[in-house]
């Protein structure tokens, strides 16, 4: 994960030792809001997982008090990618809810820490099964492996626990996978976790088929990936005694080889259309695009405003499939994700704040609501974002739609009418290395200096309003249609290699009156466009931003940018606007906040914004 986000990328150390009494005198526990004792025993657990077993490690935390005759519901916990059971923020977790008087069971997720078996990117057949034996224990049907039963949790029936789940990324799409093979689990709360992960790692913002998923291969998000599959491999590196079930082969040492068959075909540059799209029904298999309809188990997400690896889309689509099917879904946007943008007084998983910021509280509302069946608790509004210029929550019965529309002009001016657009042409074209830098590089996640974004002449175009005459608020996907003209890539985008269509990058700058501008959470659209002879649609990345008075907004189009693979050879690209025929831009603008009713960043849940 990201350097900016420590909370999923703890060293990858194991911290052994006896049962231990450990008050969490930051935390309440209940009405009372006194932090209850608990003890934490290490446990090993064989669950079936795919086609074999694996064996999962894990810590149980048991609050005071907490027996057969006195049950408790129970809360499951894992991990992030990278990650263990003991990380700070996956062990902070399990404390936390232990303090409030919740049977917490947080393990190391397959493949990492000392858990076995080969990293399957959450394969609901085996990262969710495996899970899915977790509950057995939870339900008093299995033991673990030294024998230790679990007769004090409550139960909905024979066999049958409450439980819900929480974790975050790698530890997120990990509970919609065990949902959707286990209807036992009662509560879902994952956090900044992916929809599809063929939209995650190649992501094609263009020809969108069933919410974030495209047709067409998207073009190669080659920094997050490798940096991933570095992660992985090297895990057997560092876990003495490795399980042998973790060994894969010479070439693949730590994952499952269909992920490696994706990785590697991705880095090759090259994308025939039986190998790709082996690769895209691999990678969707894996992710909750492809299992939704089967989960049924009440579900708070969380995702994050500054994200580059999984964006506000994927959240998005995620929420819109479960409420479709009938599903309790609520979603709330906050400030940071993979790429940073913690704000003071956020929840910190870290610390554990979740009884003093709005997402923490809206989290423990959930639980208590469908895990303690405490019908009079609200869990808060279907959609809540956080605002930075007033550092709290607005809230909404539904993500904003798209309503406000402009359109490029020309003359390289973005204007309110069609009637306002000047008939021209304007003209970029590509070079072999990439001419752009939008998002944080390999150097600013490992520390280095990170230059701040730039777009080089000559190569992208830029759309420009005049100064705005009140601040725009934008929350959601802006959306643009657009027609370029290239000849080069006609001539070769039908060569039975999806690398050889034409690769673009889009995204909205804020323009401040001295010129300077930002790129909003430093969050760009990557396009490989299925077909240059016809106008295409961009979903750009959600995002939640204040364009203040005296400011302009700058929809770019860039040929190529350094976190991502670009195109195959030169290949111009011309723009022609004119009244009848010119690209739109729409975004999705919402009404001011009302100065009488503001959100701080920890209201109750059900506090209503505007």
């Amino acid at each position: 994960m990201s350097r900016a986000v420590p909370r999923f990328r703890s060293p990858l150390t194991f911290v052994a030792g006896a049962a231990l009494i450990a008050p969490l005198a930051l935390l309440g526990a209940g009405p009372a809001s006194a932090a209850l004792e608990f003890t934490v025993t290490p446990l090993e657990f064989t669950v079936p997982a795919g086609d074999g077993t694996c064996t999962v490690d894990a810590d149980l935390y048991r609050p005071a008090g907490v027996d057969a005759e006195h049950p408790a519901s129970a809360v499951l916990v894992t991990n992030g990618f990278g990650g263990s059971k003991s990380d700070g923020s996956t062990a902070t977790m399990g404390k936390a809810f232990a303090a409030r008087g919740y049977v917490g069971l947080v393990y190391s997720g397959l493949g990492f820490g000392e858990s076995g078996c080969l990293i399957t990117l959450d394969d609901p057949a085996v990262d969710g099964r495996a899970a899915s034996g977790l509950v057995d224990f939870l339900a008093g049907t299995r033991a673990a492996d030294d024998g230790t039963e679990a007769d004090f949790v409550t139960g909905d029936g024979p066999g049958d626990p409450r439980v819900g789940m929480i974790g975050g990324s790698y530890g997120g799409a990990v509970q919609l996978a065990t949902a959707s093979v286990d209807h036992r689990v009662d509560a879902l709360v994952p956090l900044v976790t992916w929809n599809d992960l063929a939209y995650a790692l190649s992501p094609n913002a263009t020809g969108a088929v069933r919410g974030v998923s495209s047709d067409t291969p998207g073009v190669f998000k080659w920094q997050w990936t490798n940096g991933f599959y570095l992660m992985g491999e090297v895990q057997p590196l560092l876990v003495p005694g490795l399980d042998p079930s973790r060994s894969g082969s010479l070439t693949c040492l730590h994952f499952a080889p269909r992920a490696c068959d994706t990785i590697r075909l991705l880095n090759s540059g090259r994308y025939p259309a039986d190998r790709t799209e082996a690769m895209l029904a691999y990678a969707r298999s894996v992710s909750p695009a492809a299992y939704l309809p089967a989960v049924t188990a009440p579900t708070l997400l969380v995702q994050g405003q500054a994200d580059s690896l999984f964006n506000l889309n994927e959240a998005t689509a995620t929420y819109r499939t479960l409420r479709a099917q009938g599903t309790t879904t609520k979603m709330i946007w906050q400030a940071w994700g993979h790429s940073g943008g913690q704000a003071p007084g956020e929840l910190d998983l870290a610390t554990g704040n979740l009884e003093t910021s709005y997402v923490g509280q809206r989290i423990l509302a959930w639980f208590d609501r469908y895990l303690r069946h405490e019908e009079d608790t609200d869990t808060g509004p279907a959609f809540a974002y956080y605002r930075d210029w007033t550092s709290g929550y607005g809230t909404a019965p539904a993500v904003p739609a798209l309503s406000r529309t402009m359109y490029l002009s020309g003359d390289g001016t973005l204007v309110d009418s069609r009637a306002e657009v000047t008939h021209g042409s304007r003209r970029y074209t590509n070079r072999l290395l990439p001419t752009s830098h939008s998002e944080s590089s390999l150097a600013g996640l490992i520390g280095l200096t990170d230059p701040a974004p730039y777009d080089t002449r000559g190569t992208h175009l830029g759309w420009t309003s005049a100064p705005l005459t009140a601040p725009v608020d934008v929350v959601g996907a802006p959306r643009a249609t657009l027609k370029v003209n290239s000849p080069a890539a006609e001539r070769v985008q039908n060569s039975g290699d999806a690398a050889d269509k034409l690769v673009l990058f889009a995204k909205v700058y804020d323009v401040a009156p001295d010129g300077t501008q930002r790129l909003v959470n430093r969050l760009v659209a990557p396009v490989r466009v299925p077909d240059v002879a016809r106008p295409f649609t961009v979903e750009l990345p959600g995002i939640v931003h204040r364009y203040e008075a005296g400011h302009r907004l700058r929809f770019v189009i860039a040929a190529g940018d350094t976190a991502y693979f670009g195109n195959r050879g030169v290949k111009p690209v011309t723009v022609v606007s004119a009244p009848r025929d010119t690209g739109v831009l729409m975004l999705p603008v919402v009404g001011r906040p009302s100065p009488e009713r503001p959100h701080s960043t920890a209201p109750g849940p059900g506090t209503e914004g505007t």
